[in-house]
């Protein structure tokens, strides 16, 4: 399986409806951490967005896994760029 980086990119006009769906959003992070699916999460600093390391087969298996994600269904989102990243050194295995 590829590792991917998604960049949730945040804007202020959704962040009423980001703080309405954080609790079922945080919620599926965890099940899917403990699933082994998400590897790593966690938003910037300054607020602009997120980052969420995955696991997934393919670039169409990274986004249809990521619609699953209740910021995603309920667009409270206002970009988003998946990306596959490989590994160097770290702590994720391969």
């Amino acid at each position: 399986m590829a590792i991917f980086a998604v960049h949730y990119a945040y804007g202020p006009m959704k962040a009423q409806r980001r703080d309405e769906h954080r609790p079922q959003h945080r919620e599926w992070l965890g099940e899917e951490f403990r699933a082994g699916n998400v590897l790593s999460c966690g938003p910037y600093p300054d607020g602009s967005g997120a980052l969420i390391m995955i696991r997934a087969e393919s670039l169409d298996g990274a986004e249809a896994f990521l619609a699953n994600d209740p910021f995603i269904a309920h667009e409270a989102v206002d970009g988003v760029r998946v990306v596959e990243w490989t590994q160097v050194f770290g702590p994720f295995d391969s």
